[in-house]
C-alpha cells in the first residue's frame, strides 16, 4: 500500500515537472516571437498543452514566468556550451584541431536561435527587468568563461600551452571567438553560414596558438 503509495507520488511529481518544463519551453518561442508585452499567456498555455490556470499554478503572474524563462534557457545554453569545453580535457595529439572545433561549437551557439532571442529578450527588457543581465551573463559569459579556464589550465599543466593566468588567457579566447559575432551576425540579427562560422572560429584558433601555444 505504501509502495503504490510512493508511486503515484512519484508519477505525480514527475507530471508536474515535465508541464513546468512544456510551459517554459513554449514560453520562450511565445517571448521570443511577440516580445514581453504582447505575448498572451493563453497562446503559452496552448502550446504548451496545458490549462492557462495550469500556468498560473506553476509561475504566479506573467512577470515570474518570463524571468524563469530567461533563466531557464540560459542554464540550458550554459550547460551545452560547457559541454562543448569537455572536448579540451583529452585534446589527443591535434590542439588545433580540437581548438578549432571547439570554437565552432561555440560560435554556432552564439548563432543559435535560442541563444541570440534569449540576448534580444534580455536587452529589450533591461528596464523593466535590470537582474536579468546579472542572471544571464552569469549563467552563459562568466560560467563558460570560469570553465574555459580551467581547460586551460589543464592544458598549460599538460605542456600543451605556456604558462599563463588561465583566467585572462579564457577571457582573451572567448572575446577572440565571439567578438567578431555581433559584427558578422549585425547585432544578432542574421546566421552567418556554416563556412564564415568556421573561418571566424579557426581565425580566432590561430591568433590565440600565437600567443599561447608551448614553445
Amino acid at each position: 500500500m505504501a509502495s503504490a503509495a510512493a508511486a503515484e507520488a512519484r508519477t505525480a511529481s514527475r507530471g508536474r515537472i515535465d508541464k513546468r518544463r512544456a510551459i517554459l519551453e513554449a514560453a520562450f518561442d511565445v517571448f521570443a516571437e511577440h516580445g514581453y508585452a504582447n505575448a498572451l499567456v493563453q497562446e503559452i498555455a496552448e502550446r504548451a498543452k496545458v490549462a492557462k490556470p495550469t500556468v498560473y499554478n506553476h509561475f504566479t503572474d506573467k512577470e515570474t514566468l518570463f524571468r524563469e524563462t530567461l533563466t531557464a534557457t540560459a542554464g540550458a545554453v550554459m550547460d551545452r556550451n560547457i559541454a562543448v569545453l569537455d572536448r579540451m580535457r583529452s585534446p589527443g595529439d591535434d590542439l588545433r584541431a580540437t581548438l578549432n572545433d571547439v570554437a565552432y561549437q561555440l560560435v554556432r551557439s552564439c548563432c543559435d536561435i535560442r541563444s541570440r532571442s534569449l540576448r534580444r529578450l534580455t536587452y529589450a527588457q533591461v528596464t523593466r527587468f535590470p537582474d536579468l543581465i546579472e542572471i544571464v551573463q552569469d549563467r552563459t559569459s562568466v560560467r563558460i568563461a570560469e570553465a574555459m579556464a580551467d581547460r586551460l589550465a589543464r592544458l598549460t599543466l599538460s605542456g600543451h600551452l605556456r604558462p599563463c593566468e588561465p583566467a585572462l588567457a579564457a577571457e582573451q579566447l572567448l572575446a577572440l571567438i565571439t567578438g567578431p559575432l555581433e559584427t558578422r551576425s549585425r547585432l544578432g540579427t542574421r546566421k552567418p553560414g556554416t563556412a564564415e562560422m568556421r573561418a571566424l572560429a579557426e581565425a580566432a584558433v590561430d591568433t590565440f596558438l600565437r600567443a599561447y601555444a608551448a614553445e
